[in-house]
C-alpha cells in the first residue's frame, strides 16, 4: 500500500498520456508553444477566469503574484501559522514581513477574527490557503480586504476545483496561485504551477516576469527584471490530459472521503475534517485529529499502513523565521492542531480492498 501511487495513476491514463508526450516530442517545441497555449486556455476556461498563466512551480506563482504586486520591504503580508513554508518563504524572499495568522481548529485554515486583529498600518495583503483542498472562509477575508484595502492573494496549491460558494478557489481574490507538483490533484510528471487573475495590467506584468522581463516584440529588450518561471511543453501536455479527467479524480476523493467518515465515525478521540458552510473541499489530504496522532502513526507503520503529518511545527516556530522574534503561542490553535493531526491515505486509485484494510487497522488500534 502506497500514500500516493503514482504507478497506479500512470496505467489507468497510459493510453492518453503516452499520446500526448509522443505528440510534443514529435512536435520539437518544449519551452512554450501549442501545448503550454492551449493548456493556459483550458485551465482558465475550466477555472472561469480570465487569465491562467502556467509558471515552474507553485511557489513562483506566489513570489511573481507578490512581485506583480509592488510588494517588497516595509510591507507586511498576512499568512496562516499552519501552512507550507512556501506561503510564507516568498513574502520573505520578496523584502516584506509574514505575518503569521492563526488557524480556524475545524477547518485548519486562516482565521479571519485573527486576520482583523494583526492587521497594521503597513499590512498590504492576505495569503489565505485552502489547505488540504479545503476552501478558506473567502466571503469574511474578501470584506476584510476590500474594507482595508487589501489585496487577496489566494495559495490555492492544494485546492484545484475546489469551489467558494460559486466560484472555484484561486478566482475570487485578486490573484489565484496553483501547484502541479506530482502528488497534487492535478499534478505534472515533474514541477509546474499556474497563476490565475481577472486583472489584465496583472496579467501582462506575469507574463513579463515569467520571462526575464522581455518584451513580447523583442525577447532581447527586457521591460523589467524578472526571472525564468516557464512551464515545459511536455509537463502542458501531460496536464492537458489529466485536467480532462479531474472532476472524475475529485469525486472519487470526495467518495474516500465520505466512506472514512461513516466507517469510523465513533472510532476513539478521532476528530473529521471540518469543510465550512457554503464551501467544498475535494481533499488533496484526508486529515484528523487525534490526542494519540503519534501512537496511531507507530501502530499503522507497523502494518504497513502509510500515513503523513503535515505540518508538525507551525511557521512562528520555524528556525528560518527566528529573526522575526515571534513569541511562542501567538497561534495558540496552529500549536495546538500541529500536535494532533495526521493524514491518511487518499487518492483516486485508492483501491476499495486497500480503503478495508486501512479502515480495519484503525479501528483495530481504537479497539473497535
Amino acid at each position: 500500500m502506497e500514500f500516493f501511487d503514482l504507478k497506479k495513476q500512470y496505467q489507468s491514463i497510459k493510453e492518453e498520456i503516452d499520446g500526448a508526450v509522443l505528440r510534443t516530442l514529435e512536435n520539437g517545441v518544449f519551452i512554450g508553444g501549442p501545448e503550454v497555449a492551449a493548456f493556459e486556455k483550458e485551465a482558465a476556461v475550466f477555472l472561469e477566469t480570465a487569465h491562467a498563466i502556467t509558471l515552474n512551480s507553485g511557489t513562483d506563482a506566489l513570489y511573481l503574484a507578490l512581485k506583480a504586486l509592488d510588494i517588497g520591504p516595509g510591507d507586511e503580508v498576512l499568512v496562516p501559522d499552519f501552512t507550507f513554508i512556501a506561503t510564507a518563504e516568498t513574502v520573505a524572499q520578496c523584502g516584506a514581513v509574514p505575518v503569521f495568522v492563526d488557524i480556524d481548529p475545524v477547518t485548519f485554515n486562516i482565521d479571519p477574527e485573527d486576520i482583523e486583529k494583526k492587521i497594521t498600518s503597513r499590512t498590504k495583503a492576505i495569503i489565505p490557503v485552502h489547505l488540504f483542498g479545503r476552501a478558506a472562509d473567502m466571503t469574511a477575508i474578501s470584506k476584510i480586504a476590500k474594507d482595508g484595502n487589501l489585496y487577496v492573494i489566494e495559495d490555492a496549491a492544494q485546492a484545484m476545483g475546489a469551489k467558494c460558494g460559486q466560484k472555484f478557489c484561486g478566482t475570487v481574490g485578486d490573484i489565484g496561485c496553483f501547484s502541479f507538483f506530482p502528488t497534487k490533484n492535478l499534478g505534472a510528471y515533474g514541477d509546474g504551477g499556474m497563476l490565475t487573475t481577472d486583472n489584465d495590467d496583472i496579467a501582462q506584468k506575469i507574463k513579463l516576469l515569467r520571462a526575464h522581463g522581455s518584451s513580447p516584440t523583442n525577447k532581447y529588450l527586457h521591460l523589467t527584471l524578472g526571472v525564468n518561471s516557464r512551464l515545459d511543453a511536455i509537463q502542458a501536455a501531460v496536464l492537458r490530459v489529466k485536467l480532462r479527467h479531474l472532476n472524475d479524480c475529485n469525486d472519487l476523493r470526495i467518495g474516500i472521503a465520505e466512506k472514512y467518515n461513516e466507517s469510523l465515525a465513533g472510532a476513539g478521540d478521532m476528530i473529521f475534517p471540518g469543510i465550512g458552510s457554503g464551501r467544498e473541499c475535494v481533499f488533496h489530504q484526508y486529515t484528523i485529529t487525534t490526542d494519540r496522532r503519534d501512537a496511531l502513526q507507530k501502530f499503522l507503520k507497523e502494518r504497513q499502513i502509510p500515513t503523513m503529518v503535515y505540518y508538525s511545527v507551525p511557521l512562528h516556530s520555524q528556525p528560518a523565521f527566528e529573526y522575526l522574534g515571534i513569541e511562542a503561542g501567538s497561534c495558540p490553535n496552529a500549536a495546538l492542531i500541529s500536535q494532533k493531526v495526521i493524514s491518511l491515505p487518499i487518492y483516486p486509485e485508492f483501491s476499495a480492498d486497500e480503503q478495508e484494510i486501512a479502515l480495519k487497522t484503525i479501528k483495530e488500534f481504537y479497539g473497535g
